[in-house]
Parts: C-alpha cells; structure tokens; sequence
C-alpha cells in the first residue's frame, strides 16, 4: 500500500485536521494489522458509497485498486451495495469507478 496522506495543502487553513488525519487515521488505524489494507479499502469504498460521500469516494476507489482490489471486485461490492444502500448512490459510484478504470486502460 502506498503511503496515505491528507492533502498538504489543506494544512494552510486546517493543520490540526491534516495532523490528525495523517498520525491517527492513516498511521495508526490503516496501519493496524487486524485487517488488510485491501480489506480497510473494501469497507472504505463501500462506507463512502452508501453514505454518497463523493468527494472522497474516487480517491479511495484508486487507493482500493493499488490495494489489489480488482475493478471487477468493486463493481460487485457497489452492485450488492445497491440494494441495501440506494440506487443513485450505487450509480454514482459505479460512474466514479468506470472513469478511473477508463484513465487507467488509457494510461
């Protein structure tokens, strides 16, 4: 798993939020080895979909793929989400994955 981080230039305006985020959330709670980064990713994508937190959710989708989820394990975890967590958000979430799947066959 590469290296997490809040986005540096957030500390301008909120350093505590971008101190935290990086020693609690990314180096202790990703970090913990209970789970897998790749499990940690499959419950972040899916938390963020059926909350429709999109704003966040493409940066984790990306994180779950260099995780070893594959695009096709996503669309099964979104596609299930549907039924419990709403259609237009599984939509969203399946748009937001196919374009990082279309950058990723491009590049």
């Amino acid at each position: 798993m590469a290296k997490q981080s809040a986005p540096p230039e957030l500390a301008k305006i909120a350093p505590k939020l971008v101190e935290v985020t990086n020693e609690v959330l990314f180096d202790d709670v990703w970090e913990r080895p209970e789970l897998s980064p790749r499990d940690r990713s499959l419950i972040t994508v899916s938390v963020l979909a059926a909350l429709y937190r999109t704003e966040q959710l493409g940066y984790h989708l990306r994180t779950a793929l260099a995780n070893g989820l594959s695009v096709e394990e996503l669309s099964e975890a979104i596609t299930h989400l549907a039924f419990y967590a709403g259609w237009p958000n599984a939509m969203t979430a399946i748009n937001q994955l196919k374009a990082i799947a279309d950058e990723q066959t491009t590049d």
